[in-house]
């Protein structure tokens, strides 16, 4: 038996979950989760932070339009906060004074409060910090912390309340254009209609475009890795900022009692079920024992995650070009949390209405700047 829908999403992290809650107003939606739980490759082992100074101006817009939502989701939606309080202090040696005085105009000019701080206001927020290691800090106040697990819940719940389904184990086998309908076979045989198939796949999602004869955008998939480790014992860890490098090669912020660290790496892969490399955390490990008096001992857990970029970092959303009904959400890189309530909004109304809403043109954004046509050129 096929079953009908008018919106079938391929993908139920972030990306596909918001946009079927979105879309969920429209019509009836279908999400389909190639694993036994939605958002287990990028979603689920995201360390992610809130900043309006992340990224692309597109980025940075989209960030700004999510923002209110993050910070007063619907009422029902989650039963805890998706923004608490964190802050973010970027750290620059005597060679990085020009990108540290750089990143401050551009704070100001985007209108991101931020203060620029000395070695020693430095050490007295981050106690750990060598005052030898570095000379200039930079201090976003209003950088939070995002619970991940309560903004994509919150998604799904939604979702579902509004009449989606998500259903998992459904890796897409066969995708294919049947008249005004695009039909979809799942590995266990399922057979899916709707008129607008939705490729959400994340890394996957150039893939899944070739099996429905689309051209593919060029997407790659970057692994990154994380560790969470024990703080001081003497240290009120807590309260630190997440702290990082100006130039991202390292940075490490606390997490339930832990801290997490990375070096910020980027190393383009496969897409896979991705794992650790033992040399990521070394390199991890050195960076930051190099920058702070923090000793990693043991390492109480380790994990990559993917995250898949476009070659011009900036997202991909709009419909294919050479396939009716064939519409691309993809391409989110490092941004993809912060950016779902106002990449779903994108997604609905370009879908339905054909445009974007007015406060996206507010912010100078246009269709065109995330369409996947400028990649295919």
């Amino acid at each position: 038996m096929t079953v009908r829908c008018d919106f079938l999403v391929i993908g139920g992290g972030i990306a596909g979950a918001s946009a079927g809650y979105a879309l969920a107003e429209h019509g009836s939606v279908i999400v389909l989760e190639r694993e036994d739980q939605p958002g287990y490759h990028s979603t689920g082992r995201s360390a992610a932070q809130f900043t309006e100074l992340y990224g692309n101006h597109v980025i940075r817009s989209l960030a700004r339009i999510s923002k209110p939502f993050l910070e007063n989701p619907p009422e029902g939606f989650t039963d805890s906060k998706i923004l608490t309080p964190r802050g973010a202090l970027f750290i620059a040696t005597e060679a990085q004074q020009p990108q540290l005085r750089a990143f401050a105009e551009f704070a100001a000019e985007e209108a991101v409060p931020v203060r620029e701080l000395s070695r020693d206001e430095v050490c007295d927020m981050v106690p750990v910090m060598r005052p030898d290691a570095f000379r200039f800090g930079l201090h976003e106040p209003e950088s939070t912390d995002m619970d991940v697990h309560a903004l994509h819940g919150g998604f799904l719940r939604g979702l579902r309340e509004r009449g989606g389904q998500v259903v998992t184990d459904a890796e897409v086998s066969i995708l294919s254009r049947d008249a005004d309908r695009w039909a979809v076979t799942t590995r266990d045989g399922a057979a899916y209609q709707a008129p607008i198939v939705v490729n959400a796949a994340g890394a996957w999602a150039d893939m899944v475009a070739e099996m429905a004869g689309v051209r593919p955008v060029g997407l790659v998939p970057k692994r990154r890795t994380a560790m969470l480790f024990d703080p001081p014992a003497d240290q009120n860890s807590g309260n630190w900022p997440l702290v990082i490098d100006m130039d991202e090669q390292w940075y490490f912020k606390p997490d339930a009692g832990k801290l997490l660290g990375s070096s910020a790496d980027e190393t383009p892969i496969e897409p896979c079920d991705v794992q650790p490399e033992e040399l990521d955390i070394a390199i991890a490990v050195d960076r930051i024992e190099r920058m702070t008096s923090l000793k990693v001992g043991r390492i109480d857990h380790r994990w990559s995650g993917l995250r898949t970029f476009a070659k011009d970092k900036t997202v991909v959303v709009g419909f294919a070009p050479d396939a009716a009904g064939f519409f691309w959400l993809a391409g989110q890189g490092g941004y993809g949390i912060e950016t779902s309530p106002a990449m779903a909004t994108a997604t609905a109304s370009l879908i339905v209405d054909g445009k974007l809403p007015d406060s996206f043109a507010e912010l100078g954004l246009s269709p065109a700047d995330i369409a996947p046509d400028r990649l295919l050129g």
